[in-house]
């Protein structure tokens, strides 16, 4: 069953009870009021007649309740013995079937009679001809209100109808409203599902309702995959490529020693370096690409020391390169930040080693506390890079000087991995350089 069949059959299953709920009160109600109104009128009519037999004692008693007769009633004497009638008063014989009972005491009900008809019926105790006591009971048929009870019954149903005809339709009506944005999803989500396509909702002109939120959401959604699928297509291409140049040069030397290596011993030397470098060159591309999808997963965060990082890292790269990296310190030496030592020990490293790679001065770090957040700015004095290059070099694989960067080493993994980490670790990563004059990479970390 369509949510559009539901929406509209529950809409219409709830009113239409609502309605015979208060049709029944309000029938009910009307029968209530109507038939107690009939007794208590029978019931001091009844007194009356009681009272009229008492103080006229010389007038017999059937002339007497011969005067009191209800136009569609009956009036019946019943004595105790069992239940005998001693008379019955009535302007027509249909109004005496009703079934003859003693009591008592004073009793008032409405019944119905032996063909189904309602009647009200008044019986009370009396003194009657010869000091017997007896039950005398009025009777007074309510045909009236049985009629009016019938014409009730036939309004409230018509007024049911009336008012159901119009619920379904609105109730059609409001889920067509509501289903029309969902309904477009589907449609859109299936067309780009057969087609391989980006499609978004055309958003209406509509108050800003939960509605136009769910429309907005999915065309903000769609936009995000799309982006994320196009930076998928493009990391698995970049990779790709990345990977098919050292298998290329790997093949092609394992060719040349193949046909002319045993015979040659300098090809032989050549070839071997050769693929040793481009090993290394594949086993690091591979571990950035590792350490790029690990940067995305859980780490267990500590109160890491940056001071001591920082020194260590600039130890490493002293002794390795015998380059000069100078270190100021504008703040206490006791800061802590929380995180994951070995990942932000990886974003100092990257800073520090593209500043070596692309400089041949020497190289400025400095740290110092900034409001609530520790910032570190690693600075080279090199070529810098353009505002149009700077805008990309956090992207994976993107390389300022591609030549350059391949001869030494370089995948342009290194900015795209800290920025991922940096990310994860809710600081901020910046460049600025100026062409000519050299480049400087600001992280922003929270202090603990």
């Amino acid at each position: 069953m369509k949510l559009q069949t539901k929406i509209t059959l529950f809409s219409s299953i709830f009113v239409f009870i609502l309605i015979a709920l208060v049709n029944t009160v309000v029938y009910l109600m009307f029968v209530k009021i109507s038939t107690e109104d009939e007794l208590t009128q029978l019931s001091d009519q009844t007194n009356t007649i009681v009272e009229t037999l008492q103080d006229n004692q010389d007038v017999p008693d059937r002339n007497l309740l011969q005067a009191f007769l209800p136009s569609k009633g009956m009036i019946r004497i019943v004595e105790k013995e069992d239940d005998k009638v001693l008379a019955t008063f009535a302007k027509d014989e249909k109004y005496t079937n009703i079934e003859a009972a003693y009591s008592d005491k004073e009793t008032s009900q409405v019944k119905r009679d032996n063909n189904g008809t309602l009647v009200a019926v008044v019986e009370k105790p009396i003194i009657f001809e010869d000091d017997k006591v007896v039950t005398i009971q009025v009777a007074n048929y309510l045909i009236s209100i049985e009629d009016s009870m019938k014409t009730l019954l036939y309004v409230l149903i018509a007024t049911s109808v009336a008012i159901l005809i119009p619920t379904i339709i609105a109730g059609n009506a409001l889920s067509r409203f509501i289903l029309q944005p969902i309904k477009a999803i589907v449609d859109t989500m299936q067309k780009n599902k057969s087609a391989d396509t980006w499609t978004l909702i055309e958003i209406k002109n509509r108050t800003k309702d939960e509605l136009y939120v769910m429309e907005n959401t999915f065309n903000e959604m769609m936009l995000y995959l799309k982006d994320s699928f196009q930076k998928q297509e493009t990391f698995v291409s970049n990779a790709s490529h990345e990977l098919k140049t050292p298998i290329a040069i790997l093949k092609g030397y394992a060719q040349i020693l193949e046909r002319r290596g045993k015979d040659h011993p300098e090809v032989f030397d050549e070839a071997v370096a050769a693929i040793e470098s481009e090993t290394d060159r594949m086993e690091k591309l591979v571990q950035q690409l590792l350490l790029l999808a690990k940067s995305k997963e859980y780490a267990e965060m500590k109160p890491v020391d940056v001071h001591a990082l920082i020194q260590k890292n600039i130890q490493t790269f002293t002794d390795a390169y015998q380059r000069r990296i100078n270190f100021t310190e504008k703040t206490s030496k006791n800061l802590f930040v929380q995180g994951n030592q070995d990942q932000l020990e990886q974003v100092i490293y990257i800073l520090l080693d593209n500043a070596l790679k692309y400089s041949e001065d020497d190289i400025e770090v400095s740290m110092e506390k900034s409001a609530e957040q520790l910032e570190i700015t690693v600075a080279d004095f090199g070529n810098g890079i353009s505002e149009e290059h700077q805008a990309y070099i956090f992207d994976r694989f993107y390389r300022v000087d591609k030549a350059r960067a391949r001869n030494e080493g370089g995948t342009g993994l290194g900015l795209a991995i800290a920025k991922e980490i940096v990310h994860v670790h809710h600081g901020t990563l910046r460049v600025s350089s100026t062409i000519g004059e050299g480049t400087a990479f600001t992280l922003l970390l929270p202090v603990l």
